[in-house]
């Protein structure tokens, strides 16, 4: 048995070896669409390198993924794992706040 300082070791190392499974939802070659897939693939090139599968879905030409994922705003971020869940709007500019939302940060 673990004890709680093992347990967070253990927990930590999981955390840092995780794959990141992303989904983008873009709307074409919009200036904000751009700018999402910029700043989130630096943001992933920086803090998750080597560890994370990027999917850039444009809706205009995958409506029906777009539909299934219950889209409603854009550009949105979904990070599919690891778990929870989590959606994002916006254009990725706020580091800190997608981060956090990445479950990379606890600020």
């Amino acid at each position: 048995m673990a004890n709680q300082d093992g347990f967070l070791e253990n927990y930590e190392s999981d955390a840092k070896a995780a794959i990141y499974i992303l989904r983008l939802f873009i709307t074409g070659a919009s200036p904000n669409s751009i700018r999402a897939v910029e700043n989130l693939k630096t943001l992933c090139e920086e803090y998750l390198t080597d560890r994370y599968k990027l999917e850039i879905i444009d809706i205009h030409q995958q409506k029906e993924l777009a539909e299934n994922e219950n889209v409603i705003a854009l550009p949105l971020l979904i990070k599919k794992s690891p778990g929870p869940e989590r959606r994002m709007i916006g254009d990725m500019s706020d580091t800190k706040r997608v981060l956090k939302g990445l479950g990379l940060s606890n600020n």
